[in-house]
């Protein structure tokens, strides 16, 4: 197949992740966008306890007209610590508690780490991983299958944080969650794109679209409405907009060139203490003295995301999910 070729079919995308009020933004978004196919979902626990990820997944997907993709189970609780779930943000269910019916179908009979293993090495083209929750499952899929990486294009995950945190002052939810995992991800060894807070916590779509959104005949239309509506934040209180959240993942893959990126060294603090979890980010021009005294240290190199076209990322979003 020629490059041209290449170009014009869909991107085989897989996601793993902790369904979510914004997970289940991305998945709509990924369903519903011509170009990416969407060849598996992996589950784990984080928003929201891995059942709940489970059930919140399938009932997403077949709102959104995708019944068939492949679902299933995987980690139970980070590689160390225990389970520390954001219902406060995503509700009682994971899901905004807006009261969706219960999925028709199961999971399918394998664990998440085999159907990302399957998915990956049966692709004809390699594929994007989209991790938008703690990476436990990514992590022992390295761990375990090495091999995958041979035919993984990219990883673009949601997590970290440049500045400010939202777990802690220094260190956001899915990293935090899990920092050994995340320390794991970043040395996959493919190119990695950081879809961090820096940007994460500024596509937000406007009220009289969300209001839109909710009025539509469409399910899956009025879903990401209600979804987004249960989103934030407030910036009007009569008319409230949402926020594409993990989403804008999603859109990075789309659409790279919405990001401004810059290719810089990170490590995850998984020492004890306040800045567990920490995405530390160098942005320093050349070397400190800690390097000049201490020697240095290899790091992976990462593309951060830092600067995020608003705009340009919530009209992709508005027309994939209305088309």
């Amino acid at each position: 197949m020629s490059t041209d070729q290449q170009e014009q079919q869909p991107v085989p995308v897989i996601i793993d992740c902790d369904t979510g009020v914004d997970d289940a933004l991305a998945l709509l978004l990924a369903v519903r966008h011509p170009g990416l196919d969407l060849r598996a979902v992996s589950c784990v626990a984080g928003n929201t306890d891995v059942d709940g990820v489970v059930r919140n997944t399938l009932t997403v997907l077949e709102q959104a007209g995708a019944p068939g993709v492949p679902v299933a189970r995987g980690a139970e609780r980070p590689l160390i610590e225990a389970v520390r779930t954001a219902r406060h943000v995503h509700g009682h269910d994971g899901m905004g508690d807006l009261g969706l019916p219960a999925p028709t179908r199961t999971p399918v009979d394998t664990d998440a780490v085999t159907l990302l293993r399957r998915e990956i090495l049966a692709s004809p083209r390699p594929v994007t991983l989209i991790p938008t929750a703690p990476a436990t499952n990514i992590a022992l899929l390295l761990r375990t299958h090495p091999e995958v990486t041979r035919n993984i294009e990219r990883i673009v995950f949601m997590g970290g944080a440049v500045a400010t945190g939202n777990a802690t002052p220094v260190a956001e939810f899915n990293v935090w969650h899990d920092p050994e995992a995340a320390a794991i991800l970043l040395t996959a060894g493919v190119p990695i794109t950081m879809y961090g807070l820096d940007v994460f916590q500024r596509v937000v779509v406007p009220g009289p679209d969300v209001r839109r959104l909710r009025a539509s005949p469409d399910p899956g239309t009025r879903l990401a409405g209600d979804l987004l509506a249960h989103r934030g934040p407030v910036t009007d209180e009569t008319d409230p907009g949402g926020g594409l959240g993990d989403a804008g993942a999603v859109c990075a893959v789309l659409d790279p060139a919405g990001l401004t990126t810059r290719r810089l060294p990170v490590e995850v603090v998984l020492s004890p203490g306040p800045a567990r979890g920490q995405t530390l980010v160098d942005r320093r021009p050349r070397p400190g003295e800690s390097e000049l005294h201490e020697g240095t240290r290899e790091l992976p190199l990462i593309d951060v995301a830092l600067e995020v076209d608003v705009a340009r990322y919530v009209a992709l979003y508005l027309r994939a999910v209305e088309g």
